[in-house]
């Protein structure tokens, strides 16, 4: 599985590349943008939400374009459970990225 985007800090970073710089350890953030096609979406939607969480991961944001929504899934204790989902004129915000915000319109520009 390839994410679109991947965030991790910078102390989990250190102990958690190989020696070729591939990541070893599962991000903290996960963002993906939906692809066309019932299947890609399931895929985004379970197969890789379930993956994620089994993994580790703390935080997946799943970005559909053609909604222009944002669903936001954090980690509770054994899963990742759908939180938010943010509109165009929302801003997206993670306690992960301490300071970041952005305009929910401005992902789809």
């Amino acid at each position: 599985v390839i994410p679109d985007v991947v965030w991790i800090s910078r102390d989990r970073l250190q102990n958690g590349l190989d020696e070729e710089g591939h990541l070893t350890i599962a991000p903290e953030l996960v963002v993906e943008v939906l692809s066309p096609g019932i299947q890609n979406e399931r895929r985004d939607r379970e197969t890789k939400l379930k993956l994620y969480a089994e993994r580790g991961v703390q935080e997946y944001w799943i970005l559909d374009w053609r909604s222009q929504q944002v669903e936001v899934y954090r980690r509770q204790p054994v899963l990742l459970k759908l939180v938010y989902t943010l509109f165009p004129t929302d801003t997206l915000s993670s306690p992960l990225l301490p300071g970041f915000t952005c305009s929910v319109q401005r992902l789809f520009l």
